[in-house]
């Protein structure tokens, strides 16, 4: 118990600093692997606190990786923190939070750890969003990054507090289509039209939607359909998600879609080209004891954990429950209504409620580590459960 009061009263005394940290982040929101603020101050803090940081990880410029080891035996638990930001939104998904209390939570057991054992490591991870190298949690699994940890720890802000829900693997891609330009009515027999072949791929996507099952789904937006009505095309280019319940079905699903594009390329005479913007996103593997222990301490926090059909998303934090035990649950920042990437989630966000789920979550994931630390039969089970459980989905 003294080990836990110890991480309790760390967190009471030191609330109101991480809360300023938080809306910092808040104020200054930036875009996938551009969070040169968020990082900056992320880990300046971790540094006051004797955390090993090595920088630029995986490709990833504005990754982190902070580690205390004890030097005695021990589990090493993980906390993941995100901090960028939406275009046009900010932090409308609340990643302010989820940064500043990974961060917290791992100074916070860094404060015992030293007589419980084991070793602490929070990954500063850019580009959950996505976009251009995006989803570093993901290059992060392909170095080997993930192996290092034991245990995977963090808490998501949302509309109401609960456990880690089913996620979709998806990838993300762009489609061009290369033509050759001429004035539409003077000597249009010379041309190839690039945007026919764009509106063709869209056709065939539609047709395709018949044809996958129904938690598959295939979406995606024209960025660039030429620039003049009187001049045909040379160049088009799209945008696409495509996501599934498993990466066994989503690649069959994405290569349906690239044969789509090639098709409407041959169609229509034009070159093309069509891959991912980033990295592949997984769907989750979820460990129950785990998110039962989350439950546990978020109960003890005052938190109302609730069991509901919250649809279906994307996170690359997937990729890191393929590798070990790992958490994704949320904690509420705001009405039952408030929905995520708004501009009414980004002021929650920034709010008093927003705070004080910054606090609650660091308790929660700190204890969580400490737990996992201390209880040697419960580390084993919850490791033994991920285990089976990813022998059974193969």
């Amino acid at each position: 118990m003294e080990n836990k009061q110890n991480i309790l009263d760390y967190i009471e005394n030191e609330k109101n600093k991480y809360i300023e940290l938080s809306h910092q982040i808040h104020q200054r929101p930036e875009l996938g692997n551009e969070e040169i603020f968020a990082s900056r101050t992320l880990i300046e803090q971790l540094n006051r606190h004797n955390f090993e940081v090595e920088t630029d990880i995986a490709g990833h410029a504005t990754g982190f990786i902070a580690k205390y080891d004890s030097s005695k035996p021990g589990p090493t638990i993980g906390y993941l923190a995100e901090y960028d930001a939406l275009p046009g939104l900010g932090h409308a998904c609340g990643h302010n939070i989820i940064g500043t209390a990974s961060v917290l939570a791992g100074i916070a057991l860094k404060q015992v750890i030293d007589k419980v054992g084991g070793q602490v490591i929070v990954l500063g991870c850019p580009a959950e969003e996505g976009g251009e190298n995006g989803s570093a949690k993901a290059s992060y699994v392909k170095e080997g990054i993930i192996d290092e940890l034991d245990i995977a720890l963090m808490v998501h802000p949302g509309n109401e507090t609960y456990r880690t829900i089913n996620t979709l693997a998806v990838d993300v891609l762009d489609i061009k289509f290369y033509g050759k330009s001429t004035h539409a009515s003077e000597n249009a027999h010379e041309a190839r039209n690039a945007l026919d072949a764009m509106i063709s791929y869209f056709n065939g996507v539609a047709q395709l939607r018949q044809h996958i099952k129904k938690s598959q789904r295939v979406h995606g937006v024209i960025l660039d359909g030429g620039k003049a009505a009187n001049i045909i095309p040379d160049f088009t280019h799209a945008r696409f998600y495509t996501r599934a319940t498993t990466r066994k079905d989503l690649d069959v699903l994405t290569e349906r879609v690239g044969q789509i594009a090639r098709g409407a390329a041959i169609q229509t005479g034009c070159d093309y080209e069509f891959g991912p913007i980033q990295n592949g996103v997984n769907e989750f593997v979820k460990t129950s004891k785990l998110d039962d222990l989350f439950a546990k301490y978020a109960t003890e926090m005052g938190e109302a954990v609730i069991d509901d059909d919250f649809g279906y998303g994307s996170t690359d934090t997937g990729n890191v429950s393929h590798v070990v035990p790992t958490i994704h649950p949320h904690i509420k920042i705001g009405s039952r209504n408030l929905v995520g990437h708004t501009h009414r989630f980004r002021e929650a966000a920034g709010s008093t409620h927003g705070d004080q789920a910054l606090i609650r979550g660091a308790k929660i994931l700190s204890l969580m580590g400490l737990e996992l630390i201390e209880d040697s039969a419960l580390f084993k089970e919850i490791v033994e459960q991920h285990q089976f459980i990813k022998e059974h989905k193969k």
